[in-house]
């Protein structure tokens, strides 16, 4: 395939291009400052992403839609002949590994030493090349934010691997499930494939993993401005340490009403299946489990729906969606706050700020993974200065963050 490569004004809007071209330069003074020197550096990216419809549909072989956003993490990249990965991340300590010892470390669980060795194992496990090299990141996809660092920084890894040792010609797509299998295997975490394949893949996509090893991918055209709405996601100061139970218990537990009719995946049965065998599941699985499966059929039909609307140019349909998304994540999926902290709860607040903000407009949702971290908005334009204001007297500023989607994802960069 052709390797992915662009410019920055392929990447960021046209008001951000030149504090990028100065982000880039510091980053490559950071580099040489850190590393010694710099020779022939190369630039790579890889964005956030930003989950719109599918909440927790994606690790049960269901439907999606995503998209990348303009925060990003870049890479100023030299190769090395010492068979070593060294990144230098901005604000972290130093992660190194060997490429000679691909094996799961258990001691790297959670860190990003054991997403570098799990992308690196992967490509070497599906016969593509790998080598050394060293790399200085900085990022403003932030941590904890709903989107998605950790499958940025994987994308990022593959990315680089791809170009320099494999002529850039891995796919996005593969580059995205060789990310996953490295968060699931040696990181963790049983993410599904969504958050690498939108950051991978980049722009508005429409996503279904009934078939994970060769996912439909649909590009969406949409622009939110047309239609009078700004993309807001809104961090609202969660910690999302010691969640990583209350992640698991979803794919979990979903997976658990599947096993009853001899399944793998939700995606295998039908709502009707659930709906025939409700009391039984009930007794079996817990009334949660059962309320979780409902969701995921229910979400599967939103996102088709919520398709429908934006090719229909119905921005009112494609709002009524997202809302039905977020009141089934809180009423079914039930994953705005964690059962074993009742006490803490700041994505509810955050959802009861925004609507009392947006007035029966635009609409608000939970994003990502959910018990801490962010939601979503869609706000008229209008009213975003006080959207902004009302959300940032809450929970500090910055807070609010306004996005623009980002045509691209994972990418190799040139300055000029």
């Amino acid at each position: 395939m052709k390797p992915v490569i662009s410019t920055l004004k392929d990447i960021y809007p046209d008001a951000q291009v030149e504090a990028q071209k100065l982000r880039y330069s510091k980053a490559t003074e950071a580099f040489a400052q850190y590393f010694g020197t710099v020779n022939e550096p190369q630039y790579f990216s890889a964005p956030g992403r930003t989950e719109i419809c599918g909440n927790h549909t994606d690790h049960n072989c269901g439907k999606v839609f995503a998209a990348s956003v303009n925060l990003d993490i870049i890479a100023v990249v030299e190769p090395t002949d010492d068979n070593k990965i060294t990144i230098k991340s901005e604000g972290f300590p130093e992660d190194s590994i060997d490429l000679s010892d691909l094996d799961v470390v258990t001691e790297e669980k959670n860190t990003s030493a054991s997403l570098i060795r799990g992308v690196a194992a992967k490509f070497a496990q599906e016969g593509h090349k790998i080598g050394g090299f060293r790399a200085y990141t900085t990022s403003d996809v932030m941590k904890g934010s709903g989107l998605s660092s950790s499958a940025a920084f994987e994308v990022l890894v593959g990315t680089v691997l791809s170009h320099l040792y494999n002529d850039g010609g891995i796919s996005p797509v593969k580059i995205a499930q060789i990310s996953q299998y490295a968060e699931n295997v040696y990181f963790g975490k049983p993410s599904g494939l969504m958050d690498q394949m939108a950051s991978s893949v980049g722009g508005f996509i429409a996503i279904d993993f009934k078939d994970t090893s060769s996912p439909v991918i649909e590009p969406i055209p949409a622009d939110f401005d047309k239609f009078g709405h700004a993309l807001c996601i809104v961090d609202a100061k969660g910690d999302h340490a010691d969640l990583t139970d209350e992640y698991a218990s979803i794919p979990t537990e979903m997976k658990s009403i599947a096993e009853y009719f001899g399944c793998k995946h939700l995606r295998e049965i039908a709502k009707a299946d659930i709906m025939l065998n409700v009391n039984l599941l009930r007794q079996q699985f817990g009334d949660r489990a059962v309320l979780r499966a409902i969701h995921f059929f229910d979400e599967n039909e939103r996102v088709d729906k919520l398709v429908h609307a934006l090719k229909s140019d119905n921005f009112a349909d494609f709002l009524g969606s997202v809302k039905e998304s977020g009141d089934s994540s809180y009423k079914y999926l039930q994953n705005i706050y964690a059962c074993s902290d009742v006490q803490h709860q700041c994505l509810s607040i955050a959802l009861n700020v925004a609507e009392y903000s947006l007035h029966r407009k635009g609409a608000c949702r939970v994003h990502g993974g959910g018990f801490a971290g962010t939601i979503q908005a869609f706000v008229p334009l209008d009213d975003l200065q006080m959207f902004k204001m009302n959300i940032e007297k809450v929970f500090g500023a910055g807070s609010c963050h306004v996005l623009v989607v980002r045509p691209i994802g994972g990418t190799k960069v040139v300055l000029n």
